[in-house]
């Protein structure tokens, strides 16, 4: 018969939770002759399948269970050297039951190496590696899974999976004297027995149970809440309380977590990140910590729940696999494995991770601080991120943002952009992609002020796929207009050889096609400040270069339009200017491909933005509307625009006026018109604004203005080429 028990004492939070459910399994399908067993996590807790009764665990744990024999002789405070506390060895060696058989003969091969090398205090650095080394090779079976849970021995340092501290230690607190010292709170070592608490304590463990006293006992980094410290308890500071039995569990636990680590070791990347399911730390990634903390912290671990029953080989299995892949390369950070976790480039059957970072915390101790869960799901949106990788450009910037050197503000937005790319991976919503390329805009712009930064970064953003755009595109006046000006483009002839103007080289200093960073850049014209200064300052920059390429009829020509009510809402301040912006700032580095523009049938705009936004339009979209003849010439005069940057709108208008006009165009008797409350710098960076083919239709027709020789016709296409 097989029982299902809810383990409710076992949780993904704390660690010492997790790692406890871990050992339960193990524990049950290796020494209580269960190998049928299984396991899974339903509703954030553990649930076991065994032919085993409650009674019959409890009763394996307290009676039969033999504890895995864990001693740490290369530590000090291990119990191997005069000054060590021998309260857990010493009663174990002094035992005489069974239980305690195999961790008799562990400690004395230890103690006999430690003998051997006549150490007094425990070894440091060379003769450190050496120990190791000749303990693991003469080591008993018994110990060997702990040595390779506890330590990665390569070619030159020992190195410490964090999930272990540094060896089975963290900072004086030595992880194997207190496993033994907490066996003894729970067995009478002596005989084997267990102590009158024993029951209870246990069945709070497993259970959930209400907990008769709990012990004031360290317990290291596994269980943050239960380490005591400020604000601890009611008072202003708390003593740690602990279950004896957590301790020892969670231990048993974690020697799953290790036993190909030593195997997998590779030569791009550190030992220690070998470590099943361990990466670098990425903290700036998550809300509970800072980028600052990385520096710090010791790594981090997902730990993966799956919700299928698994028999104890396939959870060994899955954690001696224990990687995340993008591509052919292993994850190395958080930020990769969250990657990998949206491409489920992971084991198949884990549903979801809890996340934990290694962080210092209380002075200088670490605690395995739970970070996030994060689901695994595919999220199409997570694939976008492989275009920061060309050229190394996303590690360039992660390098650079852990140099003490860094600017400040640097650092502080490539940890910005390192959470939006977090997110990314776990929301597939446009919100997402968008807090991204605004990201990217404000890396690329701290870029164009420092040279320095530029010689550590050293290209600028790749060239980003027209997915990034589609996938942002939220119907928004915000972003349509952001991307009508991220599409200008203008063609000309420089020393005899096509080019391209786009706006990108006006916000950072680029070469003209943005792959490389161009030293002197004349064309830089966009700063901080409001962005009717800024669109008045790449307008005339455009003018210049307009003439010197001889392109001024296509001055403000798109391949991206706005629509007319987008412009409208801009003009009365009824748009978030700084979104507008720094969306442009992304999505200049965008090839931004097709972007789909609704009709609209709002009324007409105010009739001064109208009857200037003639003069603002490319030529060959008048020509395409039938509007302008092809042997007629409509330039925008360099004075209106001055006008309108001196707030002198009306004067503005009479030019405008007079040069359609003179053109021959059909013009109301009542013009031209008085504006009215309108602010001339709004009023000259709406008309930067390109329009859809067909917005602009509409207003030639709101204005009859079409030329007394030509008709004005309907435009049969909906985005100007």
């Amino acid at each position: 018969m097989t029982h299902e028990h809810v383990l409710r004492g076992c949780t993904p939070t704390p660690l010492a939770s997790y790692l406890k459910a871990l050992a339960v399994l193990r524990l049950v399908a290796e020494q209580a002759g269960d190998p049928e067993a299984t396991g899974c996590w339903r509703d954030d807790v553990f649930v076991l399948r065994t032919r085993l009764s409650e009674d019959d665990l409890l009763r394996f744990l307290l009676e039969q269970y033999e504890p895995t024999p864990l001693v740490a002789p290369w530590n000090g405070g291990s119990g191997f050297f005069p000054k060590d506390n021998q309260d857990g060895i010493r009663p174990i060696e002094a035992s005489n039951c069974k239980r305690f058989s195999d961790y008799r003969r562990v400690i004395e091969a230890a103690r006999s190496a430690v003998a051997a090398n006549s150490f007094k205090e425990s070894p440091k650095e060379d003769q450190k590696i050496s120990f190791l080394q000749a303990l693991r090779n003469q080591a008993p079976e018994a110990l060997l899974r702990w040595i390779d849970a506890a330590v990665i021995l390569s070619d030159d340092n020992p190195r410490y999976p964090p999930l272990l501290g540094t060896g089975g230690n963290d900072g004086r607190l030595d992880f194997t004297n207190n496993f033994m010292q907490r066996l003894g709170e729970v067995f009478d070592v002596g005989t084997g027995g267990p102590k009158p608490e024993a029951a209870g304590l246990l069945r709070t463990a497993l259970l959930g149970t209400p907990a008769p006293a709990l012990l004031d006992r360290a317990i290291g980094q596994f269980a943050p809440g239960n380490a005591g410290g400020p604000n601890a308890s009611s008072g202003f500071e708390g003593n740690a309380r602990i279950n004896p039995w957590d301790f020892i569990l969670m231990l048993e636990g974690a020697l799953l977590l290790c036993a190909s680590a030593a195997r997998r070791l590779e030569s791009s990347s550190g030992a220690v990140l070998s470590a099943p399911f361990t990466v670098r730390s990425r903290l700036s990634t998550e809300g509970a910590a800072t980028g600052s903390d990385d520096g710090d912290a010791r790594g981090e671990i997902w730990m993966p729940l799956w919700s299928d029953f698994l028999v104890i080989e396939e959870v060994t299995a899955l954690f001696g696999e224990g990687r995340a892949a993008l591509g052919t390369r292993p994850a190395r950070d958080g930020l990769d494995f969250a990657r990998a976790v949206a491409r489920l480039g992971v084991d198949r059957g884990i549903r979801s991770f809890q996340r934990f970072g290694f962080l210092m915390r209380s002075g200088k101790a670490f605690l395995a601080t739970p970070l996030a869960r994060v689901a695994v799901r595919r999220n199409p949106d997570a694939d976008l991120i492989d275009d920061l990788e060309r050229r190394d450009w996303l590690g360039q910037v992660q390098r650079y943002a852990r140099d003490d050197k860094a600017p400040g503000a640097f650092r502080a937005a490539a940890a910005r952009l390192d959470a939006a790319l977090f997110a990314l991976t776990q929301r597939a919503d446009r919100v997402a992609v968008q807090q991204v390329l605004r990201h990217l805009g404000r890396i690329e712009a701290l870029c164009a002020t420092s040279s320095k930064t530029r010689e550590a970064i050293r290209q600028p953003v790749p060239r980003l796929s027209p997915d990034w755009a589609r996938r942002a595109d939220d119907g928004s006046a915000e972003f349509r207009i952001a991307a009508a000006l991220a599409g200008l483009s203008m063609r000309g002839e420089r020393d005899s050889r096509s080019v391209q103007l786009t706006l990108r080289p006006h916000l950072a200093p680029v070469t003209l096609d943005g792959a490389t960073w161009e030293e002197g850049s004349s064309l830089v014209c966009w700063g901080p400040g409001e962005i009717e200064r800024n669109l008045s300052a790449v307008l005339h920059r455009r003018r210049l270069e307009a003439h010197r390429l001889g392109a001024e009829d296509e001055l403000l020509k798109s391949t991206i339009g706005a629509r007319l009510i987008d412009v409208q809402r801009f003009i009365e301040g009824d748009t978030d200017d700084r979104r507008i912006a720094e969306l442009l700032a992304g999505l200049v580095c965008a090839d931004l491909g097709a972007i789909e523009t609704p009709r609209d049938d709002t009324p007409a705009p105010l009739p001064a933005y109208a009857l200037l936004k003639v003069l603002f339009t490319p030529e060959s979209t008048l020509r395409r509307l039938h509007w302008l003849p092809t042997d007629r010439d409509l330039r925008l005069p360099a004075e209106i625009p001055a006008r309108l940057v001196a707030n002198d709108i009306n004067t503005a208008l009479a030019l405008a006026w007079q040069r359609l006009r003179a053109l021959g165009a059909r013009l109301p008797s009542y013009w031209p018109p008085q504006a009215i409350a309108i602010d001339g710098p709004r009023l000259l960076a709406a008309l930067t604004i390109p329009l859809t083919l067909a917005e602009t239709g509409r207003l030639l027709r709101w204005l009859d203005l079409a030329p007394e020789t030509e008709p004005l016709s309907e435009p049969t296409v909906q985005n100007p080429a």
